[in-house]
């Protein structure tokens, strides 16, 4: 059974994305986890705490909806989509709020 990761392109953009909002002082820790259906990317705010955001990849959603999605703390898709760097504009936009942390 092969498990789905992301290829170095992918990591590029989302490590970049997770630079900017880590030096903005947003996030702080990160989990990366290949499963057998798809891979994700976690963000925290504290490593002990649930993750704020994930980015999956799933590749049998490629011809469906696309194969890339964020998705908040409370499992609601914010933007989906096939190609990665527009999905992750999902965080550029003026409507997207960093969640406070206590």
């Amino acid at each position: 059974m092969s498990r789905v990761y992301f290829d170095r392109r992918e990591i590029t953009l989302i490590m970049g994305l997770y630079g900017r909002m880590v030096a903005a002082g947003h996030w702080r820790d990160y989990a990366i986890d290949g499963l057998a259906s798809r891979a994700v990317f976690s963000i925290f705010r504290h490593a002990s705490e649930m993750p704020l955001y994930r980015v999956e990849k799933n590749p049998d959603l490629a011809r469906r909806q696309g194969q890339y999605s964020v998705i908040a703390m409370g499992g609601r898709i914010l933007k989906r989509g096939s190609d990665l760097a527009q999905v992750l504009k999902v965080f550029d936009s003026r409507r997207f709020s960093v969640v406070k942390g206590r």
